[in-house]
C-alpha cells in the first residue's frame, strides 16, 4: 500500500479527466440531436475506430486482471483463443453483420420482432436489461476490490469516480464519445502491458529468460489434443467451445452489434470487425506475455500459496507494486489500464441499455415523440443506466458466493441466443413456435450444467491446475504447498457427498456451455418448426442469409464503387445482450473471499 504514491493518483485522474473530455467535446459540437445520432452516431463512423472499440471493449478489467494469472496458473495454452476469434469474427462478418446491415435495425433484438414476433423481442429486451445492469455492476466492482486489496487505491473513492466519469461523457456524447474514449483507453490498457513486460524482461535479464522459464515450469502448454469435453482446456474446447461463446458477443451482442453496424458503409462495417481481429490477437498476446512475465518472476515463491495474496485475480497487481514501486507514476498508469478496461466495457454497456430502453420499450407505444424529445430521452436513460450500475457496484459487494453464481449465469445466455438468432437467419422454414420452445430448452440445458458445475465445481484433475512452487519463500507455513485454486470456492462441499453427475455432466468444460446452449436451441428449433408447419411459411429473404450476401464479401474485387457507397436504411428497432466478457465466467474472480475479507 505504501508504495501508491501522489504521481499514481495524478496519472489515474488525468485518465478520468481525459475520458469526460471527450463526452463534453461531442457534446459541445451537437452530436446528439437525434436518437439516432446519440445512440448511433448518425451511422457514418469509419471502419478504424469501431475496429479500436470493440477491441477495447472486450479488453476489460477482467482481460487486464484475469487473463495473465489464468496463463499463470494454467499455462499459454489460453493463447490458442486466437484461432477461436479468428473463427468468431468470420461467422460475425459474414453471416450476421450482412443481415443486420440489410434490415437497418439499431437493436439486434427488433431483429426477433421483425423475424419471428414481438412476445421474442420483448423476452430478450427484458433479459438483457437486468443481466447487463448486473455484470456492469460486477465489472466496476471486482477489480477495484482486487486493486484495492493490493495496492490501497481507494475502493469506493475508485468505484464511484469511474462509475461517475463513465455516466458523464456517455450521456453526454453518446456513441460517438463511447468510440472515441474507448481508442483512448485502449491506448493506455496497452501501455499497462508493456510497462510491466518491459520491466520484468530487464528484472529477469530478457525475455529469452522467461521463456526458458516458462518452458521448464510447464507453461507453455500450447498443444493439448485431449477430446475430452471435461477438461477445462484443450485445443477442442477453446477452438470450438470458444468459437461458439465468443461469436455469441460478436455476432448478436447489442454492445458489439450496434458499434458495427453504425458504420457508414457495410465494407466499412466488415473492415472494422477484421481490423478488430488483428487487435485481438495484440491484446491476447500482450496478456499471455505478461502471465508468463508473472511466472518467471515468482516461479520460486507463488504469492497465492505464500499467503501474499487472497486470489489469483490480485496477483498482477501485487507484481505492479513490486516491480514498479521505484518509477513514481507507473504502478498508477496500471491501474489506469485495469480502470479503462472497466470504463470502455462499462460505456458499452449503458449505451446499449439506452438504446434498448428507446428502441424497444418506448418507441413502439410512444409513437408522436419528436427526434429531439427522443435524443433527451436517450440521455436521460444513460444517466439512469449509469446510476443503477453504480448501485449496483455497491450490491455487488454484498453478495458474496452469489456473485460467481451470477458471472457464469451470464455467460450461459449467449449460446441460447446464439442459437435462437441463427435460427431466424439460416433456417427459413423455423417459425415463432420453433423459435420459443427452442430458446427455452436451450436456455435450460445451459442454466442446468452451470448450476450444476458451480454447486459441484470440477476437480483439479479436470481443471489441471500447474504446479507452484513456495521452495524459495522465507516462511513457515503448515500448507503452503497447496495448489487448489480459489477460483471456484463459491461453493464446497467433500468428495463423498458428489453425485455421479457431478464428475460428469457438471464436469463440462464452461466453453462448452454456450455450444450446448446453442446447439440445444438450433436442434429443438428445428424440430418443433418442422412439427408445427414451418414449411409452409413464406418469409421474406431480406431476414435470411443468402448466396449474395457471402459473394458480396468480394465485390469491391470486382466494383469498388458498390461496397463503399451502399448507405443503410436503418430503422429504428432493439437492443440486445451487452454481456462484453464471459471470459470473466472463466477467470472468475474471487470477490466472495475478498469481500470477507475487506470487511
Amino acid at each position: 500500500m505504501e508504495y501508491f504514491t501522489a504521481w499514481d493518483y495524478v496519472v489515474f485522474s488525468a485518465m478520468l479527466l481525459i475520458s469526460a473530455g471527450i463526452g463534453v467535446y461531442y457534446a459541445y459540437r451537437g452530436e446528439g440531436k437525434t436518437s439516432e445520432d446519440f445512440l448511433m452516431a448518425g451511422r457514418r463512423m469509419s471502419a478504424l475506430p469501431v475496429a479500436l472499440s470493440l477491441s477495447a471493449s472486450f479488453m476489460s478489467a477482467v482481460t487486464v486482471l484475469g487473463t495473465p494469472a489464468e496463463v499463470y496458473r494454467f499455462g499459454a495454452i489460453f493463447c490458442v483463443f486466437s484461432i477461436a476469434y479468428t473463427l468468431m469474427v468470420v461467422c460475425s462478418a459474414e453471416v450476421f453483420l450482412p443481415v443486420f446491415y440489410r434490415v437497418g435495425i439499431t437493436s439486434t433484438y427488433e431483429y426477433l420482432e421483425l423475424r419471428f414476433n414481438k412476445y421474442l423481442r420483448l423476452c430478450g429486451t427484458v433479459l438483457f436489461t437486468v443481466q447487463t445492469i448486473l455484470y456492469t455492476g460486477i465489472v466496476i466492482y471486482a477489480p477495484a476490490l482486487a486493486l484495492n486489496q493490493v495496492t490501497g487505491f481507494n475502493l469506493w473513492g475508485s468505484v464511484i469516480s469511474t462509475g461517475l466519469v463513465c455516466t458523464f461523457y456517455c450521456t453526454l456524447g453518446g456513441l460517438k464519445a463511447v468510440v472515441w474514449t474507448d481508442v483512448f483507453q485502449i491506448g493506455i490498457m496497452f501501455a499497462g502491458f508493456l510497462s510491466v513486460i518491459i520491466r520484468a524482461s530487464v528484472i529477469q535479464g530478457g525475455f529469452g529468460h522467461i521463456v526458458n522459464d516458462s518452458y521448464y515450469g510447464g507453461r507453455l502448454n500450447v498443444w493439448d489434443f485431449d477430446p475430452s469435453p471435461l477438461r477445462r482446456h484443450t485445443f477442442w474446447t477453446i477452438v470450438v467451445g470458444g468459437a461458439f461463446t465468443w461469436a455469441g458477443i460478436y455476432g448478436v451482442n447489442q454492445s458489439q452489434v450496434q458499434r458495427y453496424i453504425s458504420c457508414k458503409t457495410r465494407f466499412h462495417a466488415k473492415l472494422s470487425l477484421y481490423i478488430n481481429l488483428v487487435g485481438l490477437w495484440v491484446i491476447l498476446t500482450s496478456a499471455t506475455m505478461c502471465g508468463l512475465s508473472l511466472y518467471s518472476v515468482y516461479k520460486d515463491c507463488d504469492p497465492w500459496t505464500s499467503k501474499k495474496v487472497l486470489a489469483f485475480d490480485q496477483l498482477m497487481p501485487y507484481l505492479v507494486v513490486d516491480i514498479l514501486h521505484d518509477f513514481p507514476g507507473v504502478p498508477g498508469l496500471f491501474v489506469a489500464s485495469a480502470y479503462s478496461g472497466t470504463l470502455s466495457t462499462v460505456s458499452s454497456s449503458i449505451n446499449a441499455l439506452a438504446a434498448v430502453t428507446v428502441e424497444d420499450l418506448i418507441k413502439p407505444y410512444i409513437r408522436s415523440v419528436s427526434e429531439r424529445k427522443l435524443s433527451r430521452i436517450s440521455m436521460g436513460m444513460s444517466l439512469f443506466y449509469g446510476i443503477v450500475c453504480i448501485g449496483m457496484a455497491g450490491l455487488a459487494s454484498l453478495m458474496g458466493t452469489m456473485l460467481q453464481a451470477a458471472l457464469s449465469i451470464f455467460g450461459m445466455i449467449g449460446g441460447p441466443l446464439l442459437g435462437l438468432f441463427s435460427l431466424g437467419i439460416l433456417f427459413p422454414f423455423v417459425n415463432e413456435i420453433g423459435a420459443f420452445v427452442g430458446l427455452i430448452s436451450g436456455f435450460t440445458m445451459a442454466l442446468w450444467v452451470g448450476l450444476g458445475s458451480q454447486v459441484y465445481p470440477p476437480l483439479p484433475e479436470k481443471t489441471r491446475p500447474l504446479y507452484l512452487s513456495v521452495e524459495g519463500c522465507n516462511m513457515s507455513s503448515g500448507n503452503l504447498m497447496s495448489t487448489t485454486s480459489p477460483l471456484t470456492t463459491g461453493f464446497k462441499e467433500t468428495a463423498a457427498a458428489r453425485p455421479a453427475i457431478a464428475d460428469n455432466f457438471y464436469s463440462l468444460s464452461y466453453l462448452y456451455f454456450s455450444t450446448l446452449g446453442t446447439i440445444s436451441t438450433i436442434a429443438v428449433g428445428v424440430i418443433v418448426s418442422l412439427l408445427t408447419g414451418g414449411l409452409k411459411q413464406n418469409i421474406d429473404h431480406k431476414f435470411l442469409l443468402t448466396k449474395e450476401d457471402f459473394l458480396s464479401t468480394f465485390s469491391w474485387l470486382k466494383s469498388g464503387t458498390a461496397e463503399n457507397t451502399e448507405e443503410l436504411n436503418r430503422k429504428s428497432s432493439t437492443v440486445t445482450e451487452g454481456d462484453d466478457n464471459p471470459a470473466f465466467s472463466q477467470i472468475e474472480m474471487d470477490v466472495a473471499s475478498n469481500s470477507k475479507k475487506n470487511q
